[in-house]
């Protein structure tokens, strides 16, 4: 789409707008657009403070962009509601809108195939597919990215970032809590599901995704990052039946830290022998990874995550807990 033109019809159909959130993506954001310019007709680029060019290369590929209010806080929730808001401005009878993070390349043919779901699914408010990896051979924290992303197809109760959504289902819960910091997308499917509407996961390939984390710090962050969201996610929604993220929170809690002073406060009666209980963890790596479907590289791979990734879960929880008891608001957990 160049400056000025008129922007041709779309595979997608006319009824289909794209919101692409991001900050300081740079050549990924670059792909990104370009991915989308055959398939999408009307987009909008959603920038959270980039300092990389990411506004002027978006608006020199003919995309709108929403640059946020400085003065406010940045949520992926409040970039996806204001980028659905500056869509609706120029095209108010979009039916469908597609959230796309601007690390992600769509994939060719994607938009006409969800879009053609939702159409023939009443029922159906978001339907998402298969997000990959794009490098996952060059670190093992992209492949246990990549890993997280290979979910089962079929309806499902949350979906990711990247998600073709009927707009009208999203009014009616009044889209993303904007002041949320992660784990945004799942608690809006649970209000969805809450008001009637389904959520799918197509076997179709949807994006590729650039998470470029080759450092263990940027791991360590990330998975901090999930377990403030396990955390706030319960705090919304752990009443019954929902029980949002309940079993997760509970887990972190467990193995990252009251077992581990369980054990050490056993030392008190039966001395540095009690330290043996702490062998549970390398046995919890050999059950899952003998319990895992996946090649044998792999599955030993996310069993040594699955379990030393209950320590920064557990650490999330508790900023968690002191920013609700203080009332503060914690600005993004970013990790690249």
């Amino acid at each position: 789409m160049q400056p000025g033109r008129e922007p041709s019809p779309s595979p997608a159909g006319d009824d289909v707008g794209v919101v692409v959130i991001g900050r300081n993506e740079g050549e990924r954001l670059r792909r990104c657009l370009a991915s989308l310019q055959s398939d999408a007709r009307y987009i909008v680029y959603v920038d959270s403070g980039s300092t990389d060019g990411s506004v002027a290369m978006s608006r020199a590929l003919g995309v709108t962009v929403e640059a946020l209010d400085l003065s406010t806080p940045f949520t992926a929730a409040r970039a996806r509601n204001q980028g659905l808001g500056r869509l609706l401005e120029s095209h108010p009878a979009l039916r469908y809108v597609f959230f796309v993070d601007g690390d992600c390349e769509v994939v060719g043919g994607w938009l006409e195939k969800a879009r053609q779901f939702l159409a023939e699914h009443s029922k159906v408010a978001v339907v998402c597919g298969r997000r990959r990896e794009r490098h996952p051979q060059q670190s093992i924290y992209n492949l246990l990215c990549d890993i997280e992303w290979d979910t089962p197809t079929g309806e499902t109760r949350a979906c990711g970032g990247d998600a073709l959504m009927r707009i009208p289902a999203l009014r009616e819960v009044n889209g993303y809590r904007q002041d949320l910091i992660c784990g945004e997308e799942p608690e809006l499917c649970v209000r969805l599901r809450q008001a009637g509407w389904q959520i799918w996961r197509l076997d179709a390939e949807m994006t590729l995704h650039d998470a470029a984390m080759y450092r263990f710090g940027q791991w360590w962050k990330r998975t901090l990052r999930g377990g403030y969201a396990f955390a706030q996610g319960a705090h919304l929604h752990g009443a019954p039946p929902e029980r949002h993220w309940v079993s997760e929170r509970r887990r972190a809690w467990l193995w990252g830290l009251w077992f581990p002073l369980g054990a050490l406060a056993s030392t008190a009666v039966f001395g540095a022998p009690a330290l043996l209980l702490l062998m549970i963890y390398p046995l919890q790596v050999v059950r899952l990874a003998l319990r895992g479907r996946r090649t044998r590289r792999e599955n030993w791979w996310l069993a040594g995550a699955l379990v030393l990734g209950k320590f920064p879960e557990m650490l999330g929880q508790l900023q968690f807990v002191l920013d609700n008891r203080r009332r503060v608001k914690r600005r993004l957990i970013e990790y690249k």
